[in-house]
């Protein structure tokens, strides 16, 4: 039900909705306040189809609805009728969006002002590309056998096509190029909120049960961009480890739901949606 309270900005990602029971997670979110907006911050799912149920659902019920792509979205199943491939699948889930009214990475960035605080909202498409390695002396053809070694391979390197980039790390750094002079020309000295699939700093990744998949999830060059960009939060998700830290003061927010088997063994219910703005009391991690 819609309340009459301040409006929030909210954020959440990694719905999964090929899953019944995610889907049935997403069909009970809903704003507090009529004003409420909503981040989600990528992973919606695989199939075109899906994300178009998903993002239209949300989108008629907030305000406004911001969307990062994840790697899910990038993927080209073979069961889905849609198969374009890299920046076609992506460009074609832009338009898509677009259509349901819901802002892209490739749309003018929002501005957040309701209390006359402006606060410019970034959803950003940067990929990732293979520099959150084991530490020692690995090349990325030597951390990817290590990860073959041992058993944990990415599906990407599968399903998520480049085309036409030749690599991964490849389109991740056209689209790094691209991003970061969008936001040093566009940001108009306003704060922002950052929001990407995958974190921007390599740190929330030392956490992982094998450090192997770290390097599917972001890029080095991003590691000031929280302090260059002049960021109040960043949002991310990827990792399926929701929880709040702080790097460099600033407040980093991992939001995703998750799998099934996941989420049914955390304490709170899954698809809480996470108050970015105004900030709520937080205890830093």
């Amino acid at each position: 039900m819609v309340g009459s309270g301040l409006p929030q900005l909210l954020a959440i990602s990694d719905l999964h909705v090929v899953y019944k029971e995610n889907r049935a997670v997403v069909e009970g979110m809903r704003p507090e306040a009529d004003d409420d907006w909503l981040i989600v911050a990528g992973d919606v799912g695989e199939f075109v189809s899906d994300i178009e149920w998903a993002l239209g659902l949300l989108s008629r019920r907030f305000a406004k609805v911001i969307w990062a792509p994840g790697n899910h979205e990038l993927w080209t199943p073979r069961e889905d009728p849609v198969q374009l491939r890299g920046e076609a699948r992506y460009r074609h889930l832009v338009e898509l969006c677009r259509s349901l009214g819901v802002v892209t990475p490739e749309d003018p960035y929002p501005i957040w002002d309701p209390q006359g605080d402006p606060v410019l909202v970034a959803p950003l498409f940067l990929l990732y590309d293979y520099t959150f390695r084991p530490s020692g002396t690995y090349t990325k053809e030597q951390a990817l056998e290590r990860a073959h070694e041992v058993g944990v391979v990415c599906t990407d390197e599968i399903l998520l096509h480049p085309d036409p980039y030749p690599t991964r790390d490849a389109w991740c750094r056209a689209r790094l190029t691209h991003t970061e002079r969008r936001l040093t020309e566009e940001r108009n000295g306003l704060p922002t909120i950052l929001v990407n699939h995958f974190p921007l700093v390599r740190e929330p990744t030392r956490i992982l049960r094998y450090p192997e998949f770290a390097q599917w999830c972001g890029t080095e060059a991003t590691a000031d961009w929280h302090v260059r960009f002049d960021a109040r939060v960043a949002v991310y998700g990827h990792l399926h480890i929701p929880r709040t830290t702080w790097y460099d003061g600033v407040r980093f927010e991992e939001v995703s739901v998750g799998y099934p088997r996941e989420w049914r063994h955390r304490a709170t219910p899954p698809g809480r949606l996470r108050q970015i703005l105004p900030p709520a009391v937080q205890h830093r991690v």
